[in-house]
């Protein structure tokens, strides 16, 4: 399961220069030209020291790592709804995205022109809000019109659809987005399959000075007070530095982070967010052969988590030897886990917990 996150903005308020930090710092990327609408993509690795761990204590041969990609949207503007700027294209490309990721100017730099003509994030966030809103609205009045003889003739799915469109219409007409609605579990299930660009989760990026990052300016202090009103998360970064810290090497990284005062770079914070946001999990399988980390919504049974690793895995599940890594690194080894009682045998209605190191036996 691919994490994908979406980086959009208004133009100069560092996007580009956020997201070429993130591809300098791939384990593997493909980056496509824009072309003028063909959004960048970089695929970068999910810090995760366990991984390091477990490699040493297994000597493995290879590590594989749990991976996040992120999609550079191009330029937004006002009015990309109507198909101004990049319109459409824009839009097309962000529904494909698990999660969106407003970078937002918080920093005056006077050689440095804002489109709108000041700083000022909070107008630059509900730009933004109101192009996706404006978009969701188009796309639930053409779902209204496609199934309307549809409930003319009585069909049951399509008075169950309707009902919600209508309650996405009234949200979407009261300036609210779709992520703001409580629905039940039916609801939930449909409104996923419409891919409505105001449903997917929000986390805010507020792009700062390099002399700013230690103490929240006026700026930032806005956002993170909006943010908070709508239950979203605010990652803080220098932009500037996140290029820097990306060409530097792994000591010059932490000798750098160290007088900055901060304990991660601005990329693991915002994949931490993304983490969070989404309720993402990490489990493990490791051996001789191979560590690998393999990423899994929280809440997912043992079958589900083999069929991360391969369908056939789920279909045929039996059992799995679980164990938590941290009990791993507390006693040194897998037989020592084992001794000590820490090694489980689960069926196919365990909940996957983070951490766990995973043995999957099925039946081929």
């Amino acid at each position: 399961m691919a994490l994908k996150v979406g980086i959009v903005g208004l133009p100069n308020v560092g996007k580009s220069t956020l997201f070429n930090a993130i591809t300098n710092s791939k384990v593997e990327a493909a980056n496509y030209p824009f072309a003028t609408i063909e959004p960048n993509v970089g695929v970068v690795e999910v810090p995760d020291v366990r991984l390091d761990k477990l490699m040493n204590i297994f000597q493995s041969k290879k590590r594989v790592a749990t991976t996040i990609e992120f999609v550079d949207i191009a330029g937004l503007i006002a009015g990309a709804s109507k198909g101004e700027g990049l319109g459409n294209a824009f839009l097309a490309n962000i529904r494909e995205t698990d999660a969106i990721c407003e970078v937002v100017r918080c920093f005056d730099n006077k050689d440095i022109t804002h489109v709108e003509g000041t700083v000022d994030p909070i107008r630059d966030i509900e730009i933004i809000n109101l192009e996706l809103m404006l978009a969701d609205e188009a796309t639930v009045q053409k779902r209204l019109e496609r199934i309307a003889p549809k409930i003319k003739s009585g069909d049951k799915l399509a008075k169950i659809e309707n009902e919600l469109l209508q309650k996405l219409k009234v949200c979407l007409s009261e300036n609210k987005l779709l992520n703001t609605l409580d629905l039940n579990e039916e609801e939930a299930k449909i409104l996923k399959g419409f891919q409505l660009l105001t449903a997917k989760p929000f986390i805010y990026v507020a792009n700062v000075n390099d002399d700013e990052l230690a103490d929240d300016n006026q700026y930032v202090k806005q956002v993170k007070e909006y943010a908070e009103k709508l239950g979203n998360k605010v990652v803080k970064i220098c932009a500037k530095i996140e290029e820097e810290l990306s060409e530097a090497t792994q000591d010059e990284r932490t000798l750098f982070l160290s007088e900055l005062g901060a304990e991660q770079t601005g990329l693991e914070s915002l994949i931490k967010a993304a983490y969070d946001t989404l309720g993402l999990q990490t489990f493990f399988t490791a051996g001789p052969q191979e560590s690998h980390s393999w990423q899994f919504k929280k809440g997912m049974t043992a079958p589900q988590c083999a069929g991360i690793i391969h369908t056939d895995f789920e279909k045929g599940f039996i059992k799995a030897d679980v164990y938590n890594v941290k009990d791993l690194f507390e006693l040194g080894s897998e037989k020592a886990v084992k001794d000590a009682g820490k090694m489980r045998l689960e069926g196919k209605q365990y909940i996957m917990q983070d951490g766990d190191s995973c043995f999957f036996k099925f039946n081929n």
